[in-house]
């Protein structure tokens, strides 16, 4: 998973620039930001915890905000999440793997990439959610 084999733990450019610029997030009280379908998790074990909430126009995710608490791979690995969901189709967002994730990030350290699997889990609760609502 990590590009780069000289240092394990080393960052690649693509991931500080969305930790320390992250698209799409939540700013203030995330109960004030109006969704159609919302999903949360965590990992107790690392302590990392994400939540994703959706706006949906025709079928599409027309806006997608999240809030992350956690480190710097899991907040790239949300921003990044959220830049490749935007505007596509609940069912193309829904198939955004792990590795396409840490793909677009340039890749991350492998103790890392546990991060990105959780970004894809909270939008796929999200989606659900979402369905589940409207169905």
């Amino acid at each position: 998973m990590s590009e780069n084999n000289a240092n394990p733990f080393a960052y690649t450019e693509i991931v500080k620039d969305h930790f320390l610029n992250p698209r799409n997030f939540i700013m203030g009280d995330e109960k004030e930001w109006q969704s159609d379908g919302e999903g949360i998790v965590g990992n107790p074990v690392c302590g990392d915890q994400m939540l994703v909430k959706i706006r949906v126009k025709n079928g599409k995710i027309e806006d997608i905000g999240w809030k992350t608490y956690g480190c710097a791979s899991a907040i790239a690995s949300t921003s990044a999440l959220s830049e490749l969901a935007k505007g596509q189709t609940l069912e193309d967002a829904d198939k955004i793997t792990a590795k396409e994730i840490c793909d677009f990030l340039g890749g991350l350290p492998e103790h890392k990439f546990h991060c990105s699997v959780l970004g894809h889990q909270a939008l796929h609760k999200a989606i659900q959610n979402y369905l589940e609502k409207t169905s």
